[in-house]
């Protein structure tokens, strides 16, 4: 039966099982008491969402607090080993796979380290498949007790009823890949298990805005500083964050030809690996035959030397100043269009770069910025440093578990929609 606002007693039911949970996910334990004020259910709401939650195995005891002249309540907490999601980072170096409880403790781990071929799709997929069967093994979880698995990956991903998710990779060379149809095709999981796939730097601002150092936050944006650069924008309007490809803002005409295609990105410049490139260019020498992250690990300590005897790289010193302006200057683009309160840098690179990139960043920040805008942000790096994007990723089948008050998704569809099996059908491998 619905009701005036077109609400059913389903949904209020839901409505108030997602109050309950999501309260006690992030301040509990609680008690029953406390739960009432936190939540604005009555008591006997709160009594009954309680005991529904119990007795689905969702809730536990978590010891108890005295009252005021009565009986000590019980402390209630979610149950860790409840639920479990899977959370991918399609990297730029790798592609890691990780294992959570309910409560997103880290249960096993996969990594598989990606060559000059990093992006070809049917090896990704490979990797993305065998790295789920392996954290599943390592942990002796059954497949049955997964909530999801959350995938970032780079570019733009659209969803369609009859495609599900499509990636548009433009930078990496994914042209409307069919990511979810080809992980269907090959999967190994139960039709109850579902795939959440978002842009990485999304997944990246959604853990950084629940758990790390966007948390309080209203309008903040989390940058991806990698090989190339993105942002989640966060705002009352979008809670839950919008991927913007920040990196393909012009920064200057008719420069540097980006991998995107086009002249003069922000990517072109303050990427990791035009950063590398451009340290090539004018002399420097990464070491042979090193990943990205190696490489840039040897420019910093060229441009820093550790021994206060050794003198500074001059090409990688200002190679890397040049690299804090450019990146200051597009976080002032950022400044000015949204005006946000915080802004967290991540990444790889971002991490590499650390506090000793910061301070100039700031500046440059600070000068191409409106004063009004630019008084009011702060800039840092992010908290939950290289294992951000699959903790965010992990979070979209939670977010979705905690929408649906607790219940676990409905089977779907026995194999791939019609539509699905034509775009497989006609996929081209890249």
């Amino acid at each position: 039966m619905a009701g005036r606002n077109g609400r059913t007693v389903r949904d209020l039911r839901r409505a108030n099982r997602t109050a309950v949970l999501q309260r006690l996910y992030f301040d509990g334990p609680l008690s029953r008491f406390e739960l009432g004020p936190a939540t604005g259910l009555s008591s006997g709401s709160v009594s009954n969402v309680v005991a529904d939650l119990v007795a689905d195995g969702l809730l536990e005891e978590a010891g108890s607090v005295d009252s005021d002249g009565g009986r000590p309540r019980t402390l209630l907490r979610v149950a860790p080993g409840s639920g479990h999601m899977i959370g991918v980072d399609v990297g730029e170096t790798r592609v890691r796979v990780e294992l959570f409880d309910l409560t997103l403790t880290e249960l096993a781990r996969a990594e598989r380290p990606l060559t000059q071929q990093r992006y070809d799709v049917e090896v990704i997929v490979g990797h993305i498949r065998d790295g789920v069967a392996e954290v599943l093994a390592d942990a002796g979880i059954a497949p049955e007790q997964l909530l999801g698995v959350g995938i970032g990956v780079p570019g733009i991903v659209e969803r369609t009823p009859e495609r599900g998710a499509v990636v548009h990779g433009q930078t990496i060379g994914w042209d409307a890949v069919p990511l979810e149809a080809l992980l269907r095709s090959t999967s190994r999981l139960p039709d109850t298990v579902r795939y959440f796939i978002d842009n990485g730097a999304k997944t990246l601002g959604q853990a950084e805005m629940w758990f790390g150092g966007g948390r309080g936050a209203h309008n903040a944006v989390v940058v991806l500083f990698g090989s190339g650069v993105g942002a989640c924008l966060v705002t009352p309007e979008v809670e839950n964050g919008r991927a913007v490809e920040w990196g393909h803002l012009t920064v200057r005409v008719r420069g540097r030809r980006c991998r995107c295609g086009a002249l003069g990105c922000l990517e072109a410049y303050a990427g990791a690996e035009s950063l590398l490139d451009r340290w090539r260019e004018e002399g420097g020498r990464p070491p042979e035959g090193t990943d990205e992250e190696t490489a840039l690990t040897a420019m910093l300590a060229a441009a820093y030397p550790a021994a206060d005897d050794s003198a500074a790289d001059p090409v990688a010193l200002a190679v890397l100043e040049e690299t804090a302006e450019y990146l200051g200057a597009g976080l002032s683009d950022l400044i000015n269009l949204f005006q946000p309160e915080r802004i967290l840098i991540g990444g790889w690179a971002g991490l590499q770069l650390g506090t000793r990139f910061l301070p100039a960043v700031r500046r440059h920040a600070a000068s191409y910025a409106l004063r009004h805008p630019a008084e009011k942000v702060t800039i840092d790096l992010g908290r939950l440093g290289p294992d951000a994007v699959t903790v965010g990723a992990a979070i979209l089948p939670l977010a979705d578990f905690f929408a649906r008050g607790g219940r676990r998704p409905e089977p779907a569809p026995e194999g791939p929609h019609p539509a699905w099996r034509t775009a497989l059908e006609e996929r081209t491998p890249h």
